[in-house]
């Protein structure tokens, strides 16, 4: 069976849920291990006050009994705390006749879903719009793939990340250790980032932006180690990993523009400068890559080496100094309208994309492996692995 997930809530509604189905049974699985990674997504410089405000508590309602996987169906579900202010406000019941519906939201920030999402959906109250497509979505979406992770890791699969660019500044600090230890250095830092003095200038530009009202976009780098050879397939384009790697890490609020390995910077070096040579294996006989420029993928198939992504961020759409925009009331010129936001929201995302790449990892490990119970699949996986790593 394929892995498949599917989300709903809103951002101020009672609640957010999840369903992911296609784990197979046997697999570890408990509440403590969820919320470590949703208490990480809330990490970073720059958040706004939604963080002091939700705990993100979750919990599982099936699939899971004594503390392992069934097979069946895993729904998740996190409450949100800021309900009991918008109960009225995002009430599921009409409200009684003559009631004033407060928070209506006549006037589109640039830059984010209200004004198409309002004509699309024929909405003149745009609250109804950026409830749904506000990134506190991503909760959710997080707690499902963090399942996805801890099987994963059963596999000795492991994923991190670390923020590389906030605004102008670059952190040129190479990373070669490895990641599975990655996630336990940047974390203590409050922009994720392994160089000191790059974290020194991106805080002081979150600082700048705060007193300025602005916001900040950013690149990060997602890692993941331990990925066997042959994930994915070039017989139909539909199949390439790389595209599924796109679709997830796109589908992210704000993400504008995605790389795997040398991405971008392919197109402006020779051949020569591009690819990875390969030697003879020590042990096995089968080659091994002396660099690793693709960033783990080539024919839209894994290659064994670690998968390395990159995403660019745009500047969260909501500033405390409004933009331009039209009341679409009165049709005349306006302030855009302001929504309780961040000022940096970089670090999070690299923890969301952590999540976005071990769902599609996960997927294609069933899809080549298969097998009902964490037994069956394992037997499976370590007997590919053994016989195809170059080491």
């Amino acid at each position: 069976m394929p892995l498949r997930y599917l989300t709903a809530g809103e951002s101020h509604g009672r609640g957010l849920s999840g369903i992911l189905e296609g784990m197979p049974s046997g697999l570890p699985c408990d509440v403590a291990y969820i919320h470590r990674e949703l208490k990480r997504r809330k990490l970073g410089y720059g958040r706004g006050a939604r963080q002091k405000l939700e705990d993100d508590a979750v919990e599982i309602l099936t699939g899971v009994r004594h503390g392992y996987t069934l097979g069946s169906p895993i729904c998740l579900l996190v409450m949100n705390k800021d309900w009991r202010n918008w109960e009225t406000i995002m009430s599921v019941s009409p409200l009684p006749e003559g009631t004033e519906v407060k928070r209506k939201v006549a006037i589109p920030r640039p830059g984010h879903a209200d004004l198409v999402g309002g004509i699309k959906y024929d909405h003149s109250d745009m609250r109804n719009v950026l409830e749904r497509s506000s990134a506190r979505e991503t909760t959710i979406r997080v707690a499902i793939a963090t399942v996805a992770r801890r099987f994963l890791e059963e596999l000795g699969i492991h994923v991190a990340s670390r923020v590389v660019r906030v605004g102008a500044t670059f952190d040129p600090t190479p990373f070669t250790g490895h990641v599975g230890e990655l996630n336990a250095l940047v974390d203590e830092s409050p922009l994720r980032v392994l160089g000191k003095d790059s974290e020194k200038s991106m805080v002081a530009q979150v600082e700048q932006c705060k007193k300025d009202g602005d916001t900040l976009g950013g690149v990060f780098e997602v890692f993941a180690s331990g990925v066997p050879v042959g994930l994915g397939s070039y017989a139909q384009w539909d199949r390439r990993i790389e595209g599924k790697i796109g679709q997830q890490f796109l589908s992210l609020n704000a993400i504008k523009g995605v790389e795997v390995g040398l991405g971008f910077g392919a197109a402006v070096v020779q051949g020569s400068s591009a690819h990875d040579e390969l030697e003879p294996g020590k042990y096995t006989g089968r080659p091994r890559y002396l660099t690793n420029r693709s960033g783990g993928i080539d024919g839209g198939m894994t290659t064994g080496q670690p998968i390395v992504v990159r995403a660019a961020m745009k500047p969260i759409s909501t500033l405390m100094q409004p933009l331009r925009s039209v009341d679409l009331a009165t049709n005349q010129p306006a302030s855009a309208h302001i929504e309780r936001s961040d000022i940096c929201a970089v670090p999070a995302a690299a923890v969301i994309g952590e999540s976005l790449l071990a769902l599609v990892v996960a997927e294609e490990i069933l899809e080549k492996f298969g097998g009902d119970s964490m037994g069956e699949l394992k037997t499976r996986f370590e007997a590919w692995h053994s016989a195809t790593r170059s080491e």
